[in-house]
């Protein structure tokens, strides 16, 4: 299957980044380089750009897209997690950076191959969900294998669901019988856990179990927040992180984490000065989220959910 997907928010992004010609720039989630091919036209033969990800169809894109700048300017594909972007950097010899984007989530191309296991619309694939194929634990082995209340918890809390208890007992009761095996399978149980009366006014039943369970299995949320802060540090003064989200789980760790390294002050508001010691490590670009455009939503319907926002490296 052909690679194909729709890059969110392009514009907006690139603009966000504020590209240098001859800065070194890092994509953290390269995916099939369509954010990349763009900063990477915007680079002197002084500049630099740096691609990682973890999926290997992506990577194999990405290779071929990049393949005409890497004759102007010097192009690093790693295949790697963004999380370990500290030790990437460091194995390539370099220190800092000028800017590093993130767009978070599974690409149209993943959604769209059935043997991915993403889709909840497709019924003959298997139950995979993995962005990085090496790893041998599926989707298959948390349906499987997790006890009752850890699916209640994922479904809860990375899905949302206000059914994940009886969604969870369903599985449970299911799996009894013959383990589960295809999304298909998944589905239709999910579907019975969730009153009809829900089913026809709501979105498709099983979207929510589907985000729940690909974000446990990728450690999708940890991740996300544990590499913010090194990111960050990363940056040259000036520089800057610009992070794509597309639900509110997300959302809610990049804007918290932005708001403590632009104010990590713990000192009690009443305090005349701060005593914790605490510096500031630059500013929140964004007030408030960018999204997309009516355009861009009729264009990608897959956009409509995205939100921009952007920090700034500043220590002085």
């Amino acid at each position: 299957m052909e690679f194909n997907h729709k890059s969110v928010l392009l514009e907006e992004t690139i603009d966000s980044l504020n590209i240098k010609p001859n800065g070194i720039y890092v994509d953290g989630t390269l995916g099939g380089a369509g954010h990349a091919s763009v900063v990477c036209s915007k680079l002197s033969e002084n500049g630099r750009f740096i691609g990682i990800d973890q999926d290997n169809d992506a990577l194999s894109e990405a290779r071929n897209r990049l393949a005409p700048f890497a004759e102007k300017i010097q192009v690093d594909i790693v295949k790697s997690n963004y999380c370990e972007i500290g030790r990437v950097l460091k194995e390539l010899g370099v220190e800092k950076v000028d800017g590093i984007l993130l767009d978070i989530g599974v690409s149209s191309y993943q959604i769209d191959t059935a043997q991915r296991g993403f889709t909840y619309k497709e019924e003959s694939a298997p139950l995979d969900m993995r962005m990085d194929q090496s790893n041998p634990f599926t989707a298959k082995d948390i349906v499987n294998d997790y006890s009752e209340m850890e699916l209640f918890r994922i479904i809860r809390d990375y899905g949302e669901d206000k059914f994940a208890k009886n969604i969870a007992k369903h599985i449970v009761a299911a799996r009894a019988i013959k383990p589960i095996e295809t999304t298909g399978e998944l589905i239709e149980i999910i579907k019975a856990a969730i009153p009809a009366k829900i089913r026809a006014k709501g979105g498709h039943p099983a979207k929510k179990t589907f985000q729940a369970i690909r974000i446990e299995l990728n450690k999708e949320l940890e991740v996300l927040e544990d590499s913010i802060d090194t990111m960050i540090d990363l940056l040259n003064e000036g520089g800057r992180l610009s992070i794509i989200t597309f639900h509110s789980l997300e959302d809610r760790i990049v804007k918290n984490k932005f708001k403590n390294n632009a104010d990590p002050c713990t000192c009690p508001r009443n305090f005349p000065v701060c005593v914790c010691g605490n510096k500031s490590k630059g500013i929140v670009v964004t007030s408030k989220p960018i999204i997309p455009d009516e355009r861009e939503i009729i264009e990608n319907k897959r956009s409509k959910s995205s939100k921009l926002r952007v920090f700034e490296k500043r220590t002085s």
